[in-house]
């Protein structure tokens, strides 16, 4: 069985399949490997697990995208869907919140959604935290809202 890198597709081999699973949870080259590895200093723990996530079900998620005034955790351009990844100081720091809403405000005035995930629902349950976004995204991208 062929394996290939979640992120460019190229194929693997075994060896770097099984350091890429053993070390990153996922099938990445060694270019993604480093590219990840190069994320990790800026980009917490939980959003690259939510990130992964959502490729292993096969979303066009981009990890860190620059939008022209913010970089954002997570977006999904095709479905005008932004994600960020909150710890607890985006509640309890005011002036986070305040810069957090303006950031939501702008992002909806370009047509984005913007949803905040806290990092406890990933730590505790990533799975189904993964799979009701992919199917927001889905609704999203089809603009398919059910009532």
């Amino acid at each position: 069985m062929v394996h290939n890198c979640i992120e460019c597709g190229s194929a693997l081999h075994f060896s770097v399949l099984n350091y890429s699973t053993s070390n990153f949870g996922v099938p990445l080259c060694r270019n993604h490997q480093d590219w990840i590895r190069s994320k990790s200093s800026q980009t917490t723990n939980e959003t690259i697990d939510l990130y992964f996530a959502l490729k292993q079900r096969g979303v066009p998620a981009e990890l860190e995208k620059f939008d022209g005034y913010k970089t954002i955790d997570i977006a999904v351009t095709d479905a005008k869907v932004n994600i960020e990844v909150d710890g607890g100081h985006h509640i309890y720091d005011q002036r986070q919140a305040l810069a957090d809403l303006k950031r939501t405000y702008y992002s909806f005035l370009k047509g984005f959604l913007t949803l905040r995930i806290p990092n406890t629902l990933i730590h505790c349950n990533l799975e189904e935290t993964a799979n009701y976004l992919t199917d927001f995204l889905i609704q999203s991208k089809n603009n398919k809202y059910i009532q």
